[in-house]
């Protein structure tokens, strides 16, 4: 049972969904996504579990990801399975943002992409001071997908798109400041948190009120202002001459990180912000995030991002186009079109 990727049972009257992949920070392929929502299926309509308590084993991080060797090597062929990965994950992606019980996720270390997606729907999202979370994406010529069109842009101000754009990470007092965690608990005091809940799920707002600790100042705020007004341009183009024009040395940190980043899939956030903000339901947001990954996967950025962060690790990305200008709007509608009536995204029923 240990060996398994994950972890799911019933302990008292909280469903328990452990993640069990530490060697990969628990990065997650369409088995590990396929077993949550067989497991939240069974418990959403059983009157004997009351909460899911979500997390997971070892120290290191609650889910670093997705399985991105698997994407590029999919990618590189016909792409098959990298689709069936975020159909798959997509949908409970959905069924936790639509899910009738309360959901509590343990973000205690490393939460990025995948791990986003798992948390973000979650009712009750607790931090801790070993939190990091961040969307990275553009880094590799991905998008900050699994949802990030959707919770991004509803982050005070700019802050989603700065996220998006540069992959920024953030830390616990961070996440409360932006609404991405609801709570903050030391680490230390996680595991008697978590017994609390399981004895007494019914108590679980007493029970976080409890146990909650000081994340300390967020660093954020000391430049949140500039975020909102150096990230509120209408274009990529926009943001980047903003940036240039205001000199500040933060405002050089954040053009010398962009300019490391894929510009075919930095303008590809923008748009899947911009559309994901006006979105009137999740899944909407999640259809559109499906027509990108399907085609973005097999992209010659993707692949070579991947090449060079991942594989090579010589972190010296050739991207394809090199400059933010070379992506034009027709390249961007071809990734955002519709796909075929019977090869798009839709929610579990």
């Amino acid at each position: 049972m240990s060996e398994a990727e994950v972890l799911t049972r019933v302990e008292g009257r909280v469903g328990r969904i452990t993640l069990n992949r530490p060697k990969a920070l628990h990065a997650l392929n369409t088995a590990m996504c396929r077993q949550m929502t067989e497991a939240l299926l069974a418990w959403r309509s059983d009157p004997a579990v009351e909460l899911v308590l979500l997390d997971h084993s070892g120290e290191r991080g609650f889910c670093a990801g997705g399985d991105i060797r698997m994407l590029a090597e999919s990618g590189a062929g016909d792409g098959r399975q990298a689709r069936e990965f975020f159909f798959v994950e997509y949908r409970l992606n959905h069924l936790l943002f639509e899910y009738p019980k309360p959901v509590v996720a343990i973000m205690d270390g490393i939460t990025m992409g995948g791990g986003v997606g798992l948390s973000m729907p979650a009712r009750y999202r607790v931090a801790t001071e070993r939190t990091v979370f961040a969307m990275p994406e553009t880094g590799i010529g991905l998008f900050p997908d699994v949802g990030g069109g959707w919770f991004l842009p509803r982050m005070p101000g700019h802050a989603g798109l700065w996220l998006a754009l540069t992959g920024a990470r953030i830390r616990a007092a961070d996440c409360e400041l932006l609404g991405v965690a609801t709570d903050f608990v030391d680490s230390g005091r996680v595991e008697a948190l978590k017994a609390a809940i399981v004895a007494d799920p019914g108590a679980i707002e007493t029970l976080l009120t409890e146990y909650e600790g000081d994340a300390g100042r967020p660093a954020f705020a000391e430049h949140q202002d500039q975020v909102d007004h150096l990230f509120g341009g209408e274009s990529v183009e926009a943001i980047l001459a903003a940036l240039k024009a205001d000199g500040s040395d933060w405002s050089k940190v954040q053009l010398d990180v962009l300019a490391t980043k894929s510009p075919q899939t930095m303008k590809v956030a923008f748009r899947q912000l911009k559309l994901g903000g006006q979105a009137k339901t999740f899944a909407e947001n999640m259809r559109m995030e499906y027509r990108i990954g399907a085609r973005v996967v097999q992209l010659p950025d993707f692949l070579e991002g991947v090449r060079a962060v991942i594989v090579d690790k010589d972190n010296s990305p050739k991207w394809n186009p090199p400059t933010v200008s070379g992506v034009g709007e027709a390249m961007l509608d071809a990734i955002f079109a519709p796909l075929p009536a019977a090869e798009e995204w839709s929610p579990l029923d």
